[in-house]
This record gives C-alpha cells, sequence and structure tokens, in this order.
C-alpha cells in the first residue's frame, strides 16, 4: 500500500496508490476506459504535470474533505491529496454515479490517504 511516482515533468510528480500486492489501481483504472475517455484521464495527468498546481485552475475540481480533493472529467472522478507543492497523490478514481461523490468512495480515498501518512 504505497504510492509509485508516475512523475511527468518536473514541476509536479504525481504519485498513483498501489495495493500491497503492487496492484496499481489508478493505471489499471484507467487502461480499461473507452479510448477517449481514458486520453482525458491521461491529459489531465499530463496538464499536472508539466504545469504544476496552476493547472488545478483550469480543471473541474472540488473539496470533498478538508485536504482531499476530485477532479471530475466526463462520467469519472479522480481524488486526491496535494502533500505538497511537489507531490500530488492519487488515491482513488471511480465512476461519478451521482451529482456527489458517493460516501464510500469518500472513505476509499480516506482509508489509502491514512495507510500512507498524507496530511489530511
Amino acid at each position: 500500500m504505497y504510492c509509485q511516482r508516475v512523475g511527468i515533468g518536473d514541476k509536479l510528480k504525481i504519485h498513483d496508490y498501489h495495493t500491497s500486492a503492487d496492484k496499481n489501481v489508478i493505471k489499471e483504472y484507467l487502461q480499461g476506459l473507452p479510448k477517449t475517455e481514458r486520453f482525458v484521464g491521461y491529459h489531465i495527468r499530463h496538464k499536472l504535470g508539466s504545469k504544476g498546481l496552476a493547472a488545478l485552475e483550469e480543471l473541474d475540481t472540488r473539496q470533498l474533505r478538508d485536504k482531499l480533493w476530485e477532479i471530475k472529467f466526463l462520467h469519472h472522478r479522480y481524488m486526491y491529496v496535494i502533500e505538497d507543492k511537489n507531490n500530488f497523490h492519487i488515491l482513488h478514481i471511480c465512476k461519478k454515479q451521482k451529482g456527489k461523490a458517493e460516501l464510500f468512495e469518500i472513505e476509499t480515498a480516506i482509508k489509502r490517504a491514512k495507510e500512507l501518512k498524507l496530511p489530511l
């Protein structure tokens, strides 16, 4: 249960959540999406990596709880925590079911942040 750096560029390092069996759940989810949706998901990551935290101003973001935020894209949500100006942790990704994030999806992201001892 750790995050592996999948840094893009040198402004912001993006860390994906991995299970204890070293499964990158973020990448696996993205790979299962249709081509256009997958492209948008990876484009967001590229934008964050190249523009840094300033890219968040161009994205559809919302605070979920304390330091847990989401980026909405198409029918999906990235749930993330910003550790510091150089480290961005994507903890969970899920399909948007309703107008707001489901409680169990938020709880999954919070649990992962606690496992990684990230600021919440």
